[in-house]
């Protein structure tokens, strides 16, 4: 197949068939929402879409599929009330883009791979040569086995024919049909309207307009993808491998880009985790949607993270957990087993042990002591701590919200802090220690005496 010419686009709109229950993945979640990299699989598609600005976007849903409906926001979800098949899918969006003229792109809500530049091939062939009415989306797998094969005759489609409906001859062509279609908005809808469920699973094929168009004298064309790139997923098994080369993919970007990983395959990363230049992450630790990273932050491993942001120099883990919200400054460190949450620290703070810092700022070059927390939560209402600018907070330090330590004040360790401290001051309520000399030896005797009398019994 000759390359087409390089032309402009026209307006395209967008159908994203995602109606399928997904029975092979025995889940009450519909199919198209599990998860690879932290976005569902139908979001996957929609940022495909949006970077290559097809707009208008109709996403089909199946009843009951409220879930799929928010996760899609703002664009436009129809029901397909019965699953007659993937023409008939199709046709439940046409009242939705009745005013729509230009080119209707159709893709699948568990096929999430599909690359920006795929389309956008498949949009410049539309509009190249003799201007095929169709483009489909073809590969070439390595085993065809149960794919549909497109027939051609040069470089036209002249028809896709199912596997179990192909001849000896046909089976052996190795471009199958991927079920992605680009069409013109009014020859769609007009062969819609001429296909018939006349097959053996009483369905409306969306692939019969092929047919039907070359029978009318339009021209089909096709575009081939990498088989990669049309991987559906419609098992457990099937998302794992995704998952797999998803993570292998953001993992090579991420360190063409200028990170260090020690070990990356125990790094699991988010489809929109940002990572700077000159950022060392250690091994197994796991980006969650929505974190930042810049440059120069070193990450000791062993952390999660999940809607975040690590300031240039800052220094976090091993064994850190920062959850949303968390804004690490520059140069800040967070250190083992340390929480933070809807926090802010600012630049040169350091809360470096076994501690939990939630809603709350953490002034410049404070510094937090091992064991303590912010009791931000009263059982009804989340309070906010507020920490000073070059305050030092000692070890065991319960802060109870709604509280204030003032630039460069202390703490004692082990104080509870209920009331705020004024700027360079020291708040510190531990009781008088009593010593009793002499207590732990004679103590130890009387026990072990005990334990003596009851073994003669």
């Amino acid at each position: 197949m000759s390359q087409a010419p390089t032309v402009a686009a026209a307006p395209t709109a967008a159908i994203v068939l995602a109606a399928g229950i997904g029975s092979r993945m025995k889940s009450a979640l519909p199919k198209v929402m599990h998860r690879i990299a932290g976005r569902p699989m139908v979001n996957h598609v929609l940022a495909t879409l949006a970077s290559e600005r097809i707009t208008p976007v109709v996403v089909v849903v199946g009843p009951d599929m409220d879930i799929v409906t928010k996760a899609v926001e703002p664009h436009q979800a129809v029901i397909q009330k019965d699953r007659l098949g993937t023409g008939h899918a199709v046709l439940q969006a046409k009242n939705a883009l009745a005013a729509f003229t230009g080119d209707i792109l159709i893709v699948y809500g568990d096929t999430p791979f599909v690359a920006a530049a795929t389309i956008a091939k498949m949009r410049t062939a539309r509009l190249a040569g003799d201007k095929p009415s169709v483009v489909v989306l073809g590969f070439s797998p390595s085993d065809p086995g149960a794919y549909g094969r497109l027939i051609m005759k040069g470089d036209s489609l002249e028809r896709i024919v199912e596997a179990k409906d192909a001849t000896p001859e046909e089976l052996k062509c190795g471009l199958c049909n991927s079920g992605i279609i680009l069409a013109d908005a009014n020859v769609l809808w007009k062969l819609l309207a001429d296909v018939t469920p006349n097959n053996s699973k009483n369905e409306y094929y969306l692939t019969d307009i092929v047919g039907l168009a070359r029978k009318a004298g339009l021209a089909c064309g096709v575009v081939e993808g990498a088989a990669d790139e049309l991987m559906g997923i419609n098992s457990r098994v099937e998302l794992a491998a995704a998952e797999a080369i998803f993570q292998n993919n953001l993992r090579r970007r991420a360190l063409e880009n200028g990170a260090t990983m020690t070990a990356p395959e125990t790094v699991y990363l988010s489809a929109d985790t940002k990572i700077g230049r000159d950022v060392e992450i250690g091994p197994f630790t796991v980006f969650g949607p929505g974190v930042v990273i810049d440059d120069n932050v070193s990450i000791k491993g062993f952390c999660h993270f999940e809607g975040a942001h690590l300031a240039a120099g800052s220094v976090v883990g091993p064994y850190a957990r920062l959850r949303p919200g968390a804004d690490i400054g520059p140069d800040a460190h967070v250190g083992n087993f340390v929480e933070v949450k809807n926090a802010t620290l600012e630049s040169g703070a350091k809360v470096n042990h076994l501690s939990y810092i939630g809603d709350a700022r953490v002034g410049a070059k404070a510094n937090v002591g091992a064991g303590t927390i912010t009791a931000n939560y009263d059982g009804f209402n989340k309070s906010h701590t507020d920490i000073g600018a070059g305050a030092s907070i000692g070890s065991n330090t319960v802060l109870v919200a709604p509280v204030k330590v003032g630039d460069g004040a202390m703490t004692g360790a082990g104080s509870v802090v209920r009331k705020n401290v004024p700027a360079d001051a020291l708040a510190l309520n531990e009781g008088r220690q009593e010593t009793r000399e002499g207590f732990a030896a004679k103590y130890r005797k009387t026990k072990q005496a005990q334990k003596d009398a009851a073994k003669k019994k």
